[in-house]
């Protein structure tokens, strides 16, 4: 005879909510006030939910939005302070014209941005995301210098603050799209950004009670600068190791050649973790290879390099130089593009083949998704 079938226990996405005894009645267990606490800021399901790489990132994060904040008080302070707050001989119309020009400059930029740099972002998200913070303490020394400059030299240092702020929104909050989407390894995307959301909320909170107490002990040009300059470097530095914590999963031109290099040096797959630790953030010198962003010219493309090519869905074209040319056939996939770009780096005969494509997945790299183009993404059509 079999036996009876009895619940065990009930479960959420966090772990066990509660145990049956044999007569089926439960027993709750406990969750410590540190782990509830923990869940209004969390995903659901941390730390299983997201990927290893997400709690380094949030902890640097964090604190790289605390000393902004900070930075951010003694900023608005000057910019008010340019703008004629306390000066009697300054005149609320002149104020607001200021803004009115510091807000379509900054405008303006935004849409010239998002246009020229937009298709880059995300198979670049770690660069951006560190270049948003480069623009925003950018603008926070404009801010902090302007009270000390001419009316003339005022106007044009706001204006260029406005700019890079705009360039700062549009990079930032791009990237950070993108590495929201990486984070996300249950289908939680929209929950993980609203509890970076929550996350964001309290250390602003934080950052602005204590810049309130800072603004007040701070005085005097000379202490602005030098205390804004030491949080500035803070700021850059936990951005930095926030971005250098992260290990996309995605193949973009420069994860291409550190696992590539490796590969022909030891004939080993990098994992994302290993190629994060040697990925450069600002400064990588790229081989002189670009993705066609137009068609091509007349004879720019010979018979000879169709002919070479002709069983793949790519064709790499010789410029002057050591320079070359990526020309993606139309249905070219991911796969492809990376497989042109090994090509070009390694001539036609680059050893990538079925196994290599299956330990690149073994690895746990993502081929599915594109990161190679950064611009428009041209086809030909070869007959």
């Amino acid at each position: 005879m079999e036996p009876r079938p009895r619940l065990i226990s009930a479960s959420d996405e966090s772990g066990i909510l509660c145990v049956y005894d044999s007569d089926s009645e439960p027993k709750v267990k406990r969750r410590g006030l540190a782990r509830e606490m923990l869940d209004v800021f969390l995903p659901a399901g941390y730390p299983h939910s997201v990927t290893p790489d997400y709690t380094p990132y949030q902890i640097y994060d964090s604190l790289q939005a605390f000393s902004s904040t900070i930075a951010g008080l003694l900023s608005s302070r000057a910019v008010l302070q340019g703008f004629g707050v306390g000066d009697a001989a300054s005149s609320a119309t002149a104020a607001v014209l200021l803004t009115v020009l510091q807000e379509s400059t900054g405008r303006l930029a935004t849409i010239l941005f998002a246009h020229r740099l937009g298709q880059a972002i995300e198979p670049e998200c770690k660069y951006y995301r560190f270049l948003a913070d480069i623009f925003n303490d950018s603008a926070l020394f404009l801010d902090v210098l302007s009270p000390a400059l001419p009316d003339a030299g005022k106007v044009a240092a706001l204006c260029a603050s406005g700019v890079l702020r705009a360039l700062c929104g549009v990079s930032g909050a791009s990237a950070k799209a993108s590495l929201s989407a990486h984070f996300a390894r249950s289908g939680n995307l929209a929950e993980l950004n609203a509890k970076d959301g929550s996350q964001e909320t309290v250390i602003s909170l934080l950052g602005m009670l204590a810049g309130s107490v800072f603004v007040r002990l701070v005085q005097g040009r000379l202490a602005v600068w030098l205390w804004t300059a030491a949080l500035v470097c803070v700021h850059l530095w936990t951005n930095y190791q926030a971005v250098r914590a992260v290990q996309m999963r995605t193949l973009n031109k420069q994860r291409a050649t550190l696992v590539y290099a490796e590969l022909a040096r030891s004939g080993r797959v990098l994992r994302p973790d290993e190629v994060a630790a040697r990925e450069h953030i600002l400064r990588w010198r790229a081989p002189n290879i670009v993705f066609a962003r137009a068609p091509p010219a007349k004879d720019e493309i010979t018979t000879a390099d169709l002919l070479l090519f002709r069983r793949a869905r790519y064709v790499v074209v010789q410029q002057t130089g050591a320079s070359r040319k990526i020309y993606l056939k139309s249905g070219a996939t991911a796969v492809d593009a990376v497989e042109a770009w090994l090509a070009a780096l390694d001539g036609p005969r680059a050893a990538v083949d079925d196994e290599f494509w299956k330990a690149l997945r073994t690895a746990g790299w993502d081929l599915e998704t594109g990161a190679m183009e950064t611009g428009s993404a041209v086809r030909i059509l070869v007959e």
